[in-house]
């Protein structure tokens, strides 16, 4: 089973988190799910840098990268992936879709409203039950 190293984006903006919907190209299990913006890391780049380029590739948004929040390790029917996660702030919410078919800025108290693909429920739980970031 192939194994890949990713990163993912929990950006806060005034008090709300993103997150963005993939369309129907994607993989049966994350097709029309949300998830946070991310994506592979490439050789030779850190985890903060994944994150600012996945984010001007996905998004056109210009990121600040904080503090790591977990890692996530999942398994997926055709790839086992490790996530790491980052909390990010953006001086401008204005997203650009590129890759992704919608997206919704929510309250963390707002995310389990949502469709998430699977590795990504476990992000959700740890940003929820943040009272203050």
């Amino acid at each position: 089973m192939k194994h890949r190293e990713a990163v993912a984006a929990v950006v806060l903006h005034e008090g709300k988190i993103l997150c963005v919907q993939n369309g129907d190209g994607k993989r049966a299990y994350e097709a029309r799910k949300y998830e946070f913006p991310g994506g592979k890391i490439e050789a030779g780049e850190t985890e903060q840098e994944a994150v600012v380029r996945e984010m001007m590739e996905e998004l056109a948004m210009p990121v600040s990268v904080g503090r790591k929040l977990l890692v996530v390790d999942h398994t997926y029917p055709d790839v086992h992936i490790t996530m790491h996660v980052y909390l990010c702030s953006c001086e401008n919410p204005r997203v650009t879709l590129t890759e992704h078919s919608a997206y919704q800025w929510l309250a963390p108290g707002e995310l389990r409203k949502l469709d998430w693909a699977e590795a990504e429920w476990g992000v959700v739980g740890v940003v929820e039950s943040f009272t203050h970031f």
